[in-house]
């Protein structure tokens, strides 16, 4: 299996080769694997890549409507029959983007969808995952919680908080002026706005897995019910970055897939992975969606791209 060093080595010496897309020798191998993924599996592949980790702070980084254009691009002309293999490497973003993006990519390849995280997809990433058949993990793999943020503020906090306000409050007023000077720093219908957006979050997320994940299983609502309960459980996951590691999504009743188990699976998604992470470290991209043809839009700052395999 090509390790990190060993895939820069491979870029490196194309980069320097007579080849007339030497230039483009990170596209060149990432896809050259892409390509040899889809061969393994037969099954059709679209990576969606967000450069967070090594370009924090970029907005756009994060799942949006505009996304969608990307997969639409990306789906065009695949053989819709053979399914899809969804590679997910994001912090998460948008509800209202995920869900449309979700009923899109559905709509596409009805249930026939296996998401792959090869090391963390986050939040709205988690959702999506949640949104698939299967969730194909490694034992470097996470997910995370799907308590949402409004305004970079934890919704679950804010509900907890008022709900602390009233309690302690009602049993010592003096305590009022402590917690007006809290409460006030909301603006008014903000509590409600928290209490929509969890309820809009965790009710998605309910409904993909009964529809999807566990359309076949007698007990769908009760292992969607417990599975939703986890992983907006926010005062055992204290933070909204908190990983989940691959043992405890098993626990819960996630259906997962060891990408341990198939050997040539991993080497290939792991290959992938690097190929990605060097690309989003060592150029100005900081998303790509792309699918095994070779078909890409790329996002750098300032700069949608469009790219297609020659």
């Amino acid at each position: 299996m090509p390790n990190w060093k060993d895939v820069l080595e491979e870029i490196n010496a194309f980069r320097q080769s007579n080849s007339p897309q030497a230039n483009a020798a990170v596209d060149v191998i990432r896809r050259k694997y892409l390509a040899q993924l889809f061969n393994h599996t037969h099954r059709n592949v679209i990576a969606y890549y967000s450069g967070f980790l090594s370009k924090p702070g970029i907005a756009q980084s994060a799942i949006s409507d505009e996304d969608k254009n990307g997969f639409m691009m990306a789906i065009h002309g695949l053989e819709r029959e053979k399914g899809l293999d969804l590679i997910l490497h994001t912090e998460g973003g948008s509800i209202a983007a995920t869900q449309s993006i979700v009923d899109y990519l559905h709509r596409m390849f009805k249930d026939n969808i296996r998401a792959i995280v090869p090391q963390i997809a986050m939040s709205a990433g988690t959702m999506i995952a949640c949104s698939c058949k299967s969730i194909l993990m490694s034992k470097h793999s996470n997910l995370g919680p799907i308590d949402p943020h409004l305004r970079d503020i934890p919704t679950y906090g804010v509900i907890r908080e008022f709900r602390r306000a009233f309690k302690e409050v009602k049993k010592d007023p003096s305590k009022l002026a402590i917690w007006q000077l809290i409460i006030s720093q909301y603006r008014p219908t903000f509590l409600g706005q928290c209490e929509n957006a969890v309820s809009w979050s965790n009710n998605f997320v309910k409904e993909q897995l009964e529809k999807n994940m566990f359309a076949e299983d007698s007990k769908r609502k009760i292992k969607a019910t417990k599975i939703v309960r986890e992983l907006s459980n926010y005062q055992k996951n204290k933070v909204h970055d908190r990983h989940i590691h691959i043992d405890e999504c098993e626990k819960m009743g996630l259906v997962i897939e060891k990408i341990e188990d198939d050997q040539t699976l991993q080497d290939l998604v792991l290959t992938v992975h690097h190929c990605y992470m060097h690309t989003l470290m060592n150029t100005p991209s900081f998303k790509i969606i792309e699918n095994h043809l070779g078909a890409a839009l790329v996002k750098r700052q300032g700069l949608i791209a469009m790219q297609q395999q020659v």
